[in-house]
């Protein structure tokens, strides 16, 4: 009882700052440190951190994170740590009942304590660094967290926040544990359709396709905005890493050295399963059904705090796992829902810190075959003319027999997973013949065109993913061109081509051309609309009426024939726009477009308004929930959301009291880069480095960014210094 009073104090507000405080020990130490760490902003505010070792290097990249966003470092670690509810109240409750099932900080301590001496120095260096931020600028507040800890991380391992935890839905976790209530079981690609796309684009051109004679790679991750920030890292152990950073982490996550480059894009291999677990009670205790014995299920008490006005109380849960994992859910009293996923963060972790270390293809293999990535595909490049493709990483082996695209019985021996498949065994290319790799978060059987890899080769799990809009659109662009620049590389990645209209369009014309005498007041400004989307070339611009109609009237038509999709029916964005096209009758095509018209109209003044009067950019606040507003200045932006086909993603959505749209995913950091004798590159950065509107870079990418320009790397230290806007020690 004593010791749960000193955890709940722990945690109550003012006893944690007091008992947190930093030890004149460790502040004389963290000083030291620092004087062995340079940090130089150049010109954009991007912080290159040159360090002695290693540790150095991550002491000062978690520092300049601090500098630039501390409110983005803390809010990742309260979600991954599962401490939301003590900062947002009860609304975060399963969040972090979610975090606590599958990894806590219990289990991340025991793996820091064991892990090897390299690793501990780093994870050491992450804390000192944001620690001694917290030290050096008192005037900062954190919302809970006034000591970060060596373990965070391993519960954070790797880029993507959550990893495939945030899969598992929240809602059936508050059923289960809250309600008790049996939920169905939910096609995850169905959810999908419901949100804003994300995901990333990842191209690689070979030797023989590049004006140069060197590789090429383009990185475009799709993100929320401001996600990663843009940093180099360089010790003088061998580290030397420029890219994209997930706020808090201490390895560059999408980026480049000097000798090769990784993309990741999320991917839908199949790392994770769910399982029906069949449960007996016997004497007031849960069994499962496994074979033809039952198995006692693991039973574990939790407690956690959440906010309550200004106090913090406390909920009690009684925990499920059985040997698959934790339960999540359940689709009766007799079947609960396990989840299976990979449990290993510390291989995760190295994995993701010593591929920023590698040289070429040979040593970037190597490191994957910790087989600690498991929600993401990678395209490669190097400075030795290799280019490369792993669709995902982490994939158990499975028997084929069974449909694990869905729960699978718990209860079968045969259902287990037979250990992991080799690096050799996962779908892959390796300097295909076509001279080029794409993945848009599609499937990988056409990622390099003829030289793809064959399908009926690869159990289905392997790569459930289908193709989608970006892909068939990548597919085309990398296809016609023989040499590709920098230059002509940035063009391909913006080709403003958008295939998703490709049959939406037709059919509504065909619709209009089916049903003479259009029976609405407005048919002749329907008529007028029908040809203006006739015409259209089916790119996107800013000037465009034809995608200002054809977007709003898609987005209705969709939502019509959305209630309509059986709930069993397999789906994506092609397969939706076909559906969407058969399911909704030519009246019901016209009738949106009219509602198009005027929903229009009604908001400004008409309905041939340009796209770019309606798609903005924004950035007024820097907070991590924005605001946007009609009256403040805003930036006309011209590429959409990727659901279209739009390789340049930028979702965007109206806001309370406003009627223009504003971007908040999409496109964050991109960059291409060319692997010759000395490497050249080019970025740009949604909004800007720093999260404070006072700074100068809060905004000063913005209009690069939305008129889809890049800036030129600072990769060389003789580059960097050229364009130095400030050179200092941490805590200086």
């Amino acid at each position: 009882m004593m010791r749960l009073l000193f955890a709940l104090l722990l945690v109550l507000p003012g006893f944690g700052a007091q008992a947190q405080a930093f030890q004149p020990d460790e502040i004389a130490r963290w000083q030291q440190q620092a004087k062995q760490v340079n940090i130089v902003r150049d010109n954009w505010g991007v912080p290159h951190i040159y360090g002695k070792t290693d540790a150095d290097a991550v002491f000062g990249l978690l520092y300049a994170q601090c500098e630039d966003d501390f409110a983005r470092v803390e809010d990742n670690y309260l979600t991954n740590i599962g401490r939301l509810a003590e900062v947002q109240g009860e609304a975060a409750l399963y969040s972090d009942l979610r975090a606590r099932l599958f990894l806590d900080s219990t289990q991340a301590i025991s793996i820091y304590k064991k892990s090897p001496v390299w690793m501990k120095q780093l994870l050491n260096a992450f804390a000192d660094g944001t620690n001694y931020y917290l030290y050096t600028h008192p005037t900062v507040k954190p919302k809970l967290l006034r000591r970060f800890q060596p373990w965070m991380p391993l519960m954070f391992s790797e880029g993507s926040i959550g990893g495939n935890i945030s899969v598992v839905p929240l809602e059936r976790v508050k059923a289960f544990y809250g309600q008790r209530k049996s939920t169905s079981w939910v096609r995850p690609d169905f959810e999908k359709q419901d949100r804003e796309p994300v995901g990333s684009n990842g191209f690689a051109i070979a030797p023989a396709k590049s004006a140069s004679g060197h590789a090429l790679l383009l990185i475009n991750p799709h993100t929320s905005f401001y996600f990663r920030p843009e940093v180099q890292v360089t010790s003088e152990n061998g580290l030397n890493a420029y890219g994209a950073v997930t706020w808090g982490q201490f390895f560059v996550y999408q980026g480049f050295n000097q000798n090769c480059g990784w993309m990741h894009t999320s991917s839908y291999s199949d790392s994770m399963d769910e399982y029906l677990e069949t449960i007996e009670q016997k004497d007031g205790k849960y069994y499962y059904k496994y074979g033809k014995k039952l198995r006692p299920v693991q039973v574990q008490k939790i407690s956690l705090p959440y906010k309550q006005g200004n106090q913090l109380v406390r909920k009690e849960f009684t925990t499920y796992r059985t040997h698959h994992g934790p339960v999540v859910g359940q689709e009766s009293d007799t079947k609960w829902v396990t989840v299976r996923m990979m449990d290993t963060p510390l291989e995760a972790l190295e994995q993701s810190y010593l591929r920023t270390k590698a040289t070429d293809y040979a040593s970037f293999k190597e490191v994957m075959r910790l087989n600690g990535n498991a929600s993401n595909n990678t395209v490669f490049a190097d400075s030795k003319g290799n280019i490369a493709y792993w669709h995902g990483n982490f994939i158990p082996k499975r028997d084929p027999k069974f449909d694990w695209s869905r729960p699978v019985d718990g209860s079968n021996p045969k259902t287990e997973w037979q250990g992991l498949h080799k690096v050799e065994e996962l779908v892959q290319v390796h300097n295909p013949a076509s001279g080029w790799i794409q993945n848009c978060n599609s499937t990988p059987f056409t990622v390099s065109g003829p030289s793809s890899p064959q399908k009926e080769r690869f159990p289905a799990y392997m790569a459930p993913d289908a193709e989608n809009y970006r892909g068939i659109n990548a597919v085309r662009v990398l296809s016609r061109k023989k040499l590709f620049t920098l230059d002509t590389l940035i063009a391909a990645a913006k080709d403003p081509y958008l295939a998703g209209f490709e049959e939406m369009i037709p059919a509504l014309v065909m619709a209009y051309n089916s049903t003479p005498g259009v029976a609405t007041t407005q048919s002749q400004e329907v008529k007028e609309a029908v040809e203006v989307l006739r015409a259209w070339d089916r790119c996107y611009s800013k000037t465009s009426v034809a995608q200002t109609l054809a977007i709003y009237w898609g987005e209705r038509i969709q939502r019509l024939a959305r209630s309509r999709v059986p709930a069993d029916q397999p789906f994506d964005y092609l397969t939706f726009t076909a559906f969407t096209i058969q399911h909704t009758t030519p009246q019901e095509k016209l009738t949106a477009l009219a509602e198009t018209l005027e929903e229009l109209t009604r908001d400004f003044g008409t309905w041939k308004t340009a796209w770019g009067e309606v798609n903005r950019f924004q950035r007024l606040t820097g907070n991590i929930d924005e605001v946007y507003d009609d009256q403040k200045p805003s930036i006309p932006v011209a590429f959409t959301s990727s659901k279209w086909g739009s390789l340049a993603a930028f979702g965007a959505q109206t806001y309370p009291g406003t009627k223009k749209r504003y971007g908040n995913i999409g496109n964050s950091f991109i960059a291409v880069v060319e692997f010759g004798p000395r490497l050249k590159a080019r970025s740009v950065l949604t909004g800007g480095e720093s999260s404070d509107p006072s700074s100068p870079h809060f905004t000063d990418q913005a209009a690069l960014y939305c008129e889809e320009n890049f800036k030129d790397v600072l990769f060389y230290p003789e580059d960097v210094r050229q364009h130095a806007e400030k050179t200092y020690h941490p805590g200086e």
